[in-house]
């Protein structure tokens, strides 16, 4: 025996609900059994949830097309900020720099390894930290440091930040975009609940099988227990 049970995704929500408004047999009056107070809460709940999810859809496939450039970016950016640090090591390391000025950077000044570069956060804090300091030993009178300029690698480090930050913006319109879905969820389970109780008591004293076939004409879902085999 099939046992009904209520939709687990919104897109089996929407198709139960779709089912139960193409039905044209609950426009007659033959069949007002159902609620017309609660059946017409249906058609705008649908729209709702269509909406809310094509919504989710957009923003989704938005954020993961940017996640691959985003990619791209952070990692030509955490090049140009390593190769950098090298090239102020080795500078230090030849007394053309003194090693006091790698406190600008944020650095120790007895420094000689880099610093985490791989995460987002740790290029986020340290591609600024060498950006503005090298800006204030170059103020204080040092001479820049090229291969790479630090002006190529705040260009790459920008481009990075930017990107990063549109992610980000994406990630939240995602986010409430599926606050916005969560919140029909219940409104849609308990209009469907109602509806389908009220479906199946209209037609409790048909045979199984036209009672099943009825009641899955209005949208109802059934399931078979595993093993169980499909008569209705």
């Amino acid at each position: 025996m099939p046992y009904r049970r209520l939709p687990k995704t919104d897109a089996a929500r929407l198709k139960a609900m779709k089912t139960l408004l193409d039905n044209n047999d609950i426009y007659t009056v033959r069949n007002r059994f159902l609620d017309w107070k609660l059946l017409g809460r249906v058609k705008p709940l649908y729209e709702r949830l269509s909406a809310a999810t094509e919504q989710y859809r957009i923003n989704m496939s938005a954020q993961t097309r940017n996640a691959g450039k985003i990619t791209k970016v952070q990692r030509k950016a955490a090049m140009y900020v390593s190769h950098f640090l090298q090239v102020l090591f080795l500078a230090v390391e030849r007394g053309e720099v003194k090693q006091k000025y790698l406190e600008l950077y944020g650095l120790e000044p007895e420094a000689t390894i880099l610093p985490n570069l791989k995460t987002v956060e740790g290029l986020l804090k340290w591609g600024r930290m060498v950006i503005d300091g090298e800006k204030a030993r170059i103020k204080a009178g040092g001479r820049p440091i090229y291969n790479p300029t630090i002006g190529m690698v705040s260009a790459n480090f920008e481009i990075f930040v930017d990107a990063y930050q549109a992610q980000q913006r994406l990630q939240e319109r995602t986010t409430r975009a599926l606050e916005a879905i969560a919140k029909l969820r219940p409104e849609c389970d308990d209009v469907l609940l109602e509806l389908w109780n009220a479906i199946e008591s209209h037609f409790a004293d048909q045979p199984a099988e036209r009672r099943f076939d009825a009641c899955r004409k209005f949208g109802v879902i059934y399931y078979y227990r595993r093993h169980e085999p499909h008569e209705y």
